[in-house]
Parts: C-alpha cells; sequence; structure tokens
C-alpha cells in the first residue's frame, strides 16, 4: 500500500515522503495513530496545502523533546523494590516503573518511551535504561534499584 507519512517514522521516512508498506502495518498502525495517509490525489494535494502547518508542529514537538532531554540526561532516578539479601529482586523493575518514576520527579514520559535492551532490572544496583523521546532524541539515564525497606 502506498502512504504519505504525516511524521517521522523510524526506518521508513521523513515527513512527507511516499512510500510502499505492507497493508496490514499500514491499517493497524500508521493510519489509526496518525502517522500517515493513503497515497491517494487527493490526499497528496491536501497534504502540500498543509506542509508548513505539519513541518512547524514537527519542530515543535522536536523542540520539546529536545528541551526534556537536555533536563533528564544523565539523572538518576531511584526505584525500591523488594529484594532478598543476595540482591536479586522478587519481581523485576520494567518500563512502566522507570516511566512512573521519572513522572514523580516531574518529567512525564509514556511507558513506549523507556528502551531497556536487557529486559527488566532483575538485580539491585545501577542500570543505564535509554529513553526514546523522540526519533531523533535518545536519552541516557541511570535507574538506581534499591531494596525496600519495610
Amino acid at each position: 500500500m502506498q502512504i504519505i507519512l504525516l511524521e517521522k517514522v523510524a526506518n521508513l521516512g521523513n515527513l512527507g515522503d511516499v512510500v510502499k508498506v505492507k497493508d496490514g502495518y499500514a491499517r493497524n498502525y500508521l493510519i489509526p495513530g496518525r502517522l500517515a495517509r493513503r497515497a491517494t490525489e487527493s490526499a497528496i494535494a491536501d497534504f502540500e496545502q498543509r506542509r508548513a502547518d505539519l513541518e512547524k508542529a514537527a519542530a515543535e514537538k522536536l523542540a520539546a523533546s529536545q528541551a526534556l532531554g537536555d533536563k533528564v540526561a544523565g539523572k538518576t532516578f531511584r526505584i525500591p523494590q523488594k529484594a532478598g539479601v543476595d540482591g536479586r529482586l522478587f519481581g523485576s523493575v520494567t518500563n512502566a516503573d522507570v516511566a512512573e518514576a521519572m513522572t514523580r520527579a516531574g518529567h512525564t514520559v509514556a511507558k513506549a518511551q523507556v528502551r531497556m535492551p536487557n529486559g527488566p532490572l532483575k538485580t539491585v544496583g545501577e542500570h543505564p535504561v535509554s529513553v526514546a523521546l523522540h526519533t531523533d532524541v535518545v536519552v541516557e539515564v541511570t535507574v538506581h534499584v534499591v531494596p525496600e525497606t519495610d
């Protein structure tokens, strides 16, 4: 299916690119998420009329993401969890827990933006975690998992 991108999409293209993707990817993810539209002649003409507004909105979104990235880059977020004497957690720390800790600290982040390449954290200590605030803005933060005291 031919689509026109309304935002920059990682590994696919930039705003305004007309690309061919599988039907299911377009129908189930890109179009409902308002990331793309079918590339019909009327949609392309409509896009060209709205291009300046879309580019301005994309630039504002990028600037906001960069500002938030500058605030959180290199910060440490403390998460208390129940742990055994050997330092292993009863359960784990997931991306939702990290996003919640960042939100409590005043930095609004969705759990989908938190990237944990090695999966959930299962031990106490400091662990590096990536936060993708935008397709172009990825910052590293440190998550300090501490044993919970009763």
